[in-house]
C-alpha cells in the first residue's frame, strides 16, 4: 500500500508472554480502532509505531507509513502524530507559541503567526493566540493540542484515548473535530481505547485485544 499506514505482522510481548498481534492496512482517511482493557497492550502498541517502545518490550514486524518503512527510524523522523488523553499543552507558552512549536523549523515570522492564526480560526478559537493555556477550558485545551499536532504535518494520526476526561457532550463535539479533520487530511487513524461509543463513532474496523 502506496498510501496509508500498515502494520505488517507486528507482535509485541514482554519476557515470555505474548501481548498482541496486528497485521492491518489503515488507507488515507480511514480509522483503525484497537480496543481492550487497561493492561492488554493497547498502548505499547503505539509506543512501538512512534519509536519510543520501552526495552522490556519485544516486537517484531514491520511499521510502514506511505510506503516507507520506518520501523526502525527515530521517533522525529517517522513523521507520526499523536494525542493523548491529557493534553500535554506546555504551561509556559501562551497558545500560539504552543501551536508555532509544531511547526517546521523556517519561514517569516509573519507566516508561522498567519498559520497560527488560521489554525485557531479553524477550530473556532481566533483571537486566542495570546491567551494563557490556563484559561482555556477542556475542550478548548483539545482543539490547541489537535491543531499543534496538525501543523507539524504528520503522515498518520495516533490517538491514545484522547476523549476520555472530557464530558459526554464535550466528547462527541472533540471526537467529532479530530475524525472531520483526519479525513479531510487523509491521514490514516490508529485510536486506542477501552469506550465502544468512540470505537461506533470512529466508523472503521475495530479490533479487540484481550478479548
Amino acid at each position: 500500500m502506496d498510501k496509508g499506514l500498515s502494520l505488517r505482522n507486528v507482535t509485541i510481548s514482554k519476557g515470555d508472554v505474548p501481548l498482541l498481534s496486528v497485521n492491518h492496512d489503515i488507507g488515507p482517511g480511514e480509522v483503525l480502532t484497537v480496543m481492550g482493557p487497561s493492561g492488554v497492550g493497547k498502548s505499547t502498541l503505539l509506543a512501538f509505531i512512534t519509536g519510543t517502545l520501552a526495552q522490556d518490550f519485544e516486537a517484531t514486524g514491520e511499521v510502514w507509513l506511505d510506503g516507507h518503512e520506518i520501523t526502525h527510524a527515530p521517533p522525529h523522523r517517522r513523521r507520526v502524530g499523536i494525542l493523548f488523553q491529557d493534553d500535554l499543552l506546555f504551561p509556559h507558552l501562551s497558545v500560539g507559541a504552543n501551536l508555532a512549536f509544531g511547526l517546521a523549523q523556517g519561514g517569516s515570522s509573519r507566516d508561522r503567526l498567519a498559520k497560527v492564526d488560521e489554525a485557531l480560526d479553524e477550530v473556532g478559537l481566533k483571537g486566542f493566540a495570546d491567551r494563557d493555556p490556563a484559561t482555556l477550558s477542556g475542550g478548548q485545551k483539545a482543539r490547541v493540542a489537535l491543531m499543534r499536532m496538525l501543523l507539524s504535518e504528520p503522515c498518520g494520526l495516533l490517538l491514545d484515548e484522547p476523549f476520555s476526561r472530557l464530558d459526554a457532550t464535550l466528547r462527541a463535539q472533540v471526537r467529532e473535530m479530530v475524525f472531520d479533520r483526519a479525513r479531510a487530511r487523509e491521514l490514516p487513524v490508529l485510536m486506542v481505547t477501552h469506550d465502544a461509543e468512540d470505537a461506533r463513532a470512529a466508523g472503521g474496523v475495530i479490533v479487540t485485544l484481550g478479548g
